[in-house]
């Protein structure tokens, strides 16, 4: 672990009066530049002052959920890209990681670097715009133009192992759609040697802005002991002192160990834990977490091991290869019989649940097969569903202008929050 630190604000002592007097209620979005998302806050009010702040959510009704159970395992991979939008590539992984222990399967080496990769790079996908947007809020344009120039270095790079820059879908059980292209490890080390500098400007342009200090030191603070009892992960969690990373606490992919076959320990990285518990500290706390997501990268991108991305399909729990299938009665067989009937994709009869550490926090799927090839039920936990439900309490006797510091550094996705 390492310790973002600054001197942490005073432990607000506001309490919430009761309702009467000179008290008036403002809505809050669902349409409005700073909700970044269709999302509604009823704010009452005495004056400037919020007294109480009711969410309102449930505008886009994806119902990501109950398509769980009607589309099988390797379909559903389009549906989590709609969810976190932000960093797509993410759901992609968690969705499958979940699957994966539910067919108790074990995937490739070379399937495992790739996917780390692209996790970190979803990490500080996601970072780069909340950071930026975060900054945007408060005023500063210039920070979020930092942000969305990295980011676009990003998408460049999904596109090329995908076809796709925004709704990825990337991932498959036991594998990958595609092996990534001979020179997109080049590509990523190009990305990592202009990151850098990015953040750079980032932190000389806001780390002693005083008017974004003023607007971020003690504005929403939480607590280490409420951070745990309201369930927070991810980011939020940590800048409030709470020492947890799936990453370490529950490692898979290249953060377990052996990840290479070869006797390594696996990737060397630190959490960063701060104690301001505010929005300046959740922002510090992103910015550190860019920086190791991209020492991550640098330990893999020069190491990513030959042999296939997939599983062989004899146990038929995977695709076939496409080559298999254009060249091959066997292949053509085998893969007529996994996506067209019921003999492909089927689980055992049981349950699983797999998380993964994205960027707000953890991701989780439960999933309950009764042996066909779609889950019998499918269950997400949304670390913005989760991370949301402590925003009235941060907002409580702040300013109108404080609400908006506060929803950006919690980074919620209306997608995630809409069951």
């Amino acid at each position: 672990m390492t310790t973002v630190t600054y001197n942490p604000p005073e432990p607000s002592t506001f309490a919430p009066e009761e309702p009467g007097g000179d008290l008036w209620t403002l809505n809050f979005g669902p349409q409005h530049p700073a909700t970044h998302t269709t999302l509604r806050l009823v704010l009452e009010l005495d004056g400037e002052r919020v007294l109480r702040a009711t969410p309102h959510i449930g505008y886009l009704h994806s119902g990501f959920e109950k398509l769980g159970e009607h589309l099988n395992y390797n379909q559903y991979v389009v549906v989590t890209d709609r969810m976190n939008y932000v960093s797509p590539m993410a759901n992609n992984l968690a969705w499958h990681h979940a699957c994966e222990k539910l067919f108790d399967i074990e995937i490739t080496p070379r399937c495992k670097v790739i996917r780390t990769i692209c996790a970190e790079l979803a990490r500080i996908q996601d970072h780069l715009l909340c950071v930026g947007a975060a900054a945007l809020d408060l005023g500063a344009l210039t920070a979020f133009l930092y942000g969305f120039n990295e980011r676009e270095m990003i998408y460049d790079l999904f596109e090329e192992i995908c076809g796709a820059r925004f709704t990825v879908s990337y991932t498959r059980v036991g594998g990958l759609m595609q092996d990534v292209p001979p020179e997109w490890p080049a590509h990523v080390k190009t990305f990592c040697k202009h990151l850098p500098t990015a953040v750079a400007d980032l932190e000389s342009l806001l780390n002693r802005n005083r008017i974004f200090i003023e607007r971020t030191k003690g504005i929403g603070v939480i607590g280490r002991e409420d951070a745990i009892n309201w369930g927070l992960t991810g980011p939020l969690a940590r800048s409030a002192g709470v020492r947890r990373d799936l990453r370490k606490d529950e490692p898979y992919l290249c953060y377990a160990d052996n990840w290479d076959g070869k006797g390594s320990s696996g990737v060397s990285f630190k959490v960063p834990i701060s104690t301001g518990g505010d929005v300046l500290a959740r922002y510090l706390v992103r910015l550190e977490e860019i920086k190791q997501s991209l020492s991550i990268l640098t330990q893999l991108v020069d190491n990513i091991p030959s042999g296939p991305i997939n599983l062989l399909p004899d146990d038929k729990k995977t695709l076939p290869d496409k080559r298999e299938v254009y060249f091959s009665i066997e292949g053509l067989i085998h893969h007529f019989e996994t996506i067209m009937t019921n003999r492909g994709f089927t689980p055992p009869v049981g349950e699983a649940y797999g998380c993964q550490e994205t960027a707000n926090g953890e991701l989780g799927f439960y999933l309950v097969s009764d042996g066909g090839n779609c889950a019998y039920r499918a269950r997400c936990r949304p670390p913005s569903f989760i991370n949301y439900q402590c925003f009235p309490k941060l907002v409580e006797g702040h300013q109108i202008s404080d609400v908006v510091a506060i929803l950006g550094s919690l980074n919620i996705i209306a997608a995630e929050l809409d069951r």
